[in-house]
């Protein structure tokens, strides 16, 4: 496979080279100086007027001497001032010892001071050329590190502009579609785009052309990366991966660059794939905020250049991953960038299964495990949270110390990843417990009673994550679409909780345990008004919440009659809720309080156990909605 060029690296290694240079001649100047000055700090007999021992002693016998020293095998002779004797005088490897040639006399006479020394050792030398050195070392090594530091920073500035796309070729492993599990349509969709990048002439004889761009659109977790590697594997091609927000830089410009440094590569290892994950980084909506200066919109119209300047036969592919499609600009959209969109759902119960048997394969598990089960109740999870539950549950096993991973397993693992783990340390009272059973039970009564909620599956006074107990509802299939009596039983059955308070402990007795049930009310009815058309008055309207002036401040859509018009709408459904709670609560009572005194005895209660509790429970015809 051809790699890219790189024009610029005998440059680099030329200014490598000069640096190299550069401390050479430095160290030698140090050593240089090193040899001169240890020539001299040598001693000054060395360059002193030698004389014999017989001229010495006469020079001593004339008083003409002041001292004489004797380091080893050395004489070193100061005269007397007043004299025309040299400064110095030295006679090396005398022959005699002092008590010879007269030496004795001349001690005794006391004509000449004799001094005997030690002879000076090598490392008082080395000592005194280490002082000098060290220092010299240490600021050629300061200045060798600066302009280290220099021609570094010159190189990251050098490679500003370049692409930090990551490159998957053959020599990593390949991804397939066998490794996707689930998402049959998005691959049909994709299988096409590798039959052309394997089978270019056949769509070429029929006059197609290849599509520019694809872009994957889905929640998160749902597979995208996963699905566009899939596509490189199957195809066999060089495969460009980079984040959007990757090509953003503090520097203007440098966005672009590395946009034009990607397309290059990608063509000069054509057919490829360039896949840009989170591409509503660089690609959102201009608005008349915006301007050629800014960085973001160079990066984006860099990218519309590239697309647009596409050949059939680059053999380059464009594949772009986000969960925010309202966010991209429409420019590149439209026909001719980005061709193909493919949507990558949410599984449904039977990929999710298909991708739990995927995650569970290698993994020791009992032969009771009901992979089935798990897939039903884990409705609403995408691909990334079926891994991590088939993850926890591994864990949970290893901690618990089993050799293979059971249904108690499986189901602590889906609780932990759902919720949170349980906090066992969290220390109750009795009377928190009690409120906490009957506000379970609250929730657990009215969604059993109201014919369309989805049936209780688990009720449980065991702290989770942030909540002092939950209560489970799972519906019996997947469904794409809810009408309007399942979302007002929604409704009720979250202030069952708090209508359980009040009815057994009083006004004066409601807590804050209700806090995060008020606001899924309060939301959910605001979603029912404004976006699903669901109110009483405004029927069959919506309402963008979340419109962008041309000052770039979000602003309501609509007037402040209509504003009125909408909080009304979501009080009425909020009093109807709580009244058809609390019919429900009223009427089954005696319910109630066998559920929240099973719930204070045993702490978890299952699907089966809360059906026996409240299978006598009855509808009021006051509650009823249709």
């Amino acid at each position: 496979m051809p790699q890219p060029n790189h024009p610029k690296q005998p440059e680099k290694k030329n200014r490598v080279g000069s640096a190299m240079r550069m401390a050479a001649f430095w160290i030698l100047i140090v050593i240089l100086g090193l040899t001169a000055l240890a020539s001299f700090s040598t001693p000054a007999a060395d360059a002193a007027e030698e004389k014999d021992l017989t001229e010495i002693l006469a020079f001593a016998r004339d008083e003409k001497l002041e001292e004489i020293i004797v380091r080893g095998n050395e004489l070193i002779v100061t005269p007397r001032e007043g004299t025309d004797l040299p400064r110095m005088i030295s006679m090396k490897d005398p022959s005699s010892s002092l008590n010879e040639q007269g030496f004795a006399s001349i001690i005794e006479d006391g004509q000449v001071r004799i001094r005997i020394e030690e002879p000076s050792s090598i490392w008082d030398n080395v000592f005194d050329i280490a002082l000098i050195l060290v220092p010299t070392i240490l600021i050629i090594g300061f200045f060798v590190y600066m302009m280290r530091q220099a021609q570094s920073m010159n190189n990251q500035s050098m490679g500003f502009g370049k692409s930090k796309a990551r490159l998957y070729g053959n020599d990593k492993k390949k991804i397939t579609f066998k490794d996707v599990a689930g998402n049959e349509a998005a691959k049909q969709d994709l299988t096409e785009i590798v039959d052309f990048l394997k089978k270019p002439k056949k769509y070429e004889a029929l006059g197609a052309k290849i599509p520019r761009g694809v872009l994957l659109a889905g929640d998160p977790g749902t597979g995208k990366t996963l699905m566009a590697r899939a596509v490189a594997g199957e195809a066999g091609v060089p495969f460009f991966s980079i984040s959007g927000s990757e090509f953003a830089e503090m520097f203007v410009g440098v966005g672009a660059s590395r946009v034009r440094d990607l397309f290059n590569k990608a063509k000069k290892n054509s057919p490829s794939i360039i896949f840009i994950d989170e591409i509503d980084a660089v690609a959102h909506k201009r608005d008349a905020r915006g301007g050629s200066g800014r960085e973001d919109e160079q990066t984006l119209n860099q990218i519309l250049v590239e697309m647009d300047g596409f050949d059939n036969e680059t053999g380059v592919i464009v594949m772009a991953a986000t969960n925010r499609v309202d966010m991209l600009d429409k420019a590149l959209l439209r026909p001719g960038r980005f061709d193909r969109h493919v949507n990558v759902v949410l599984p449904e119960r039977k990929d999710r299964l298909e991708i739990l048997q995927l995650h569970f394969k290698g993994k020791p598990v009992d032969e009771n495990v009901d992979l089935k089960a798990l897939a039903a109740k884990t409705a609403g999870s995408s691909g990334a949270d079926l891994a991590n539950i088939a993850n926890e549950a591994a864990i949970t096993a290893a901690r618990e110390g089993h050799k293979t991973i059971s249904n108690a397993d499986l189901t602590e693992a889906f609780e932990r990843v759902a919720i949170g783990p349980e906090r066992k340390s969290k220390v109750m009272t009795d009377e928190e417990r009690k409120i906490t059973a009957y506000h379970e039970a609250g929730h657990a009564v009215v969604g059993h009673v109201l014919p369309d909620s989805d049936p209780v599956h688990k009720v449980t006074i065991i702290p989770r994550g942030h909540t002092g107990g939950v209560t489970w509802f799972l519906p019996e299939e997947d469904r794409s679409y809810k009408n309007i009596y399942e979302l007002k039983d929604v409704l009720a059955r979250a202030m069952g909780g708090r209508m359980a308070e009040k009815i057994i402990f009083g006004d004066d007795g409601i807590t804050t345990g209700a806090s995060s049930d008020l606001k899924h009310v309060s939301q959910l009815a605001r979603e029912m008004v404004t976006e699903e058309g669901m109110g009483g008055r405004t029927r069959n309207q919506v309402f963008n919440t979340s419109e962008v002036n041309f000052f770039g401040d979000r602003a309501k859509a609509y007037s402040e009659k209509t504003s009125e018009v909408i909080d009304t709408e979501i009080e009425t459904l909020t009093r109807e809720s709580t009244k058809r709670a609390e019919l429900v609560l009223k009427v089954n009572q005696k319910y109630l309080d066998e559920l929240a005194a099973a719930l204070l005895e045993k702490e978890t209660l299952e699907e089966k156990e809360v059906r026996d509790i409240l299978k006598g429970t009855t509808l009021p015809p006051t509650a009823k909605l249709h």
